[in-house]
């Protein structure tokens, strides 16, 4: 099974308090980024956004009661899962009782228990945030490493304006940007990556095909969702892997894989070719199992070069990243070369030589451009390439919009 990094996981803890649905809007542009959210309302916050709004706006159970999944221990499990916890809106009470160390419902006991950091967005009537006792508590919680926003000043509900106000999403979203160091660099950008090797059917039970585990292009797959990427992979045969937030499409086969090819890259802002695609395939399949006798040899022919059969599609807005397994000497002047036959803005070329690479966690090669720009990496780990690659696709999309 494919281990991802953390790093996407956020708890949004919701406080009773009526800027409660403009949480709505924030799960919704936390997801946009990449982040896999879950919500925990308060008890008394039903009052204002139900639970089953909170559910199906996150896809994710949204319980209430450290009693709700009893089985899991919730409230450790999502405390330890955490990469960050975002309590907003934070009122009066609920940053009193954070403050002291209640742990009271399911939200207090996570946000005791986590040692992620903590984001508070308050929200309440000015009386109460200038109150000596809440300003206590907010320093009692800053002065423990909390982050605690100040409220925006503005209109309050009914007729009253002041500070108080619950801050603007986009406001929350650059202190978010700030604690994660990620600033939704792909954000409304579709990836298309083709990740793992391919199978060349033989007979029924019987294929031709290479020791590719897919980790490359689903560490792409996986720094680009990070960075608010709308991801499809093309999957051939990987390790067992769960990517939750991309759109997963199994294509076995090089002619599985260029039709899947050619119906998503019209739609993509950017196709990144990690899949090692079988070179030939067996001339002829048999629908029933070969006998051991009848194995003497086997006649093959030519897959096509996927990436070279679908350049042509390529509009100057579109970014196509390829991957260039090599053996022996000279391997940059190589992938240069293919890098410019191919008609790719980038190209990630590893040397496999002794069956290396394939299948470990970590790799060692040149990110080249067609700027004629060079990234060395030495036995790096495959995310720390990926988050390269996504950087540069970034990069080269921006170029294309000036």
């Amino acid at each position: 099974m494919i281990t991802f990094p953390r790093g996407r996981e956020v708890v949004l803890g919701v406080g009773a308090g009526i800027a409660a649905y403009k949480a709505c809007d924030l799960l919704r542009r936390l997801q946009d980024r990449g982040f896999l959210v879950n919500v925990i309302p308060t008890p008394a916050s039903l009052n204002f956004v139900g639970q089953a709004t909170w559910e199906a706006l996150s896809g994710r159970p949204a319980n209430t009661s450290v009693w709700d999944g009893a089985v899991g221990v919730s409230h450790v499990a999502l405390a330890e899962r955490a990469d960050l916890v975002i309590i907003a809106p934070a009122t009066a009470d609920l940053i009193a009782r954070i403050a002291s160390g209640r742990a009271d419902d399911l939200l207090t006991t996570t946000a005791l228990a986590t040692t992620a950091p903590i984001l508070m967005v308050p929200a309440m009537h000015p009386g109460m945030w200038r109150n000596a006792a809440t300003q206590t508590n907010v320093q009692i919680l800053r002065d423990r490493g909390v982050l605690v926003m100040e409220p925006d000043i503005g209109r309050l509900t009914g007729p009253d304006s002041g500070v108080g106000r619950f801050p603007e999403t986009a406001r929350i979203l650059n202190e978010v940007a700030e604690i994660t160091n990620r600033t939704g660099e792909l954000l409304g950008k579709r990836v298309l990556v083709t990740a793992g090797g391919t199978i060349e059917p033989l007979d029924p039970v019987r294929f031709i095909g290479n020791r590719s585990s897919g980790r490359a292009g689903l560490a792409v797959a996986y720094e680009a969702l990070r960075e608010g990427a709308e991801v499809i992979v093309v999957a051939g045969s990987t390790e067992e892997f769960d990517l939750p937030g991309a759109r997963i499409r199994r294509a076995f086969s090089a002619t599985e894989m260029l039709t899947a090819l050619q119906e998503e890259i019209p739609e993509a802002d950017a196709l990144v070719m990690a899949a090692a695609v079988a070179d030939a395939r067996p001339a002829k399949r048999s629908q029933e199992k070969i006998t051991k006798d009848q194995l003497t040899s086997i006649e093959m022919v030519q897959n096509p070069d996927l990436l070279a059969t679908v350049a042509p599609l390529k509009r100057s807005d579109q970014v196509f990243v390829g991957f260039a397994a090599e053996t022996g000497r000279d391997l940059v002047e190589r992938g240069m070369k293919k890098l410019h036959q191919k008609g790719v803005d980038l190209l990630y070329v590893t040397d496999v030589a002794g069956g290396k690479v394939f299948g470990d966690e970590k790799t060692s090669g040149a990110l080249l451009t067609k700027r004629g720009e060079r990234f060395d990496f030495q036995e790096v780990d495959k995310f720390g390439v990926a988050r390269e690659i996504v950087s540069q696709i970034s990069q080269e999309l921006s170029r294309s919009n000036d």
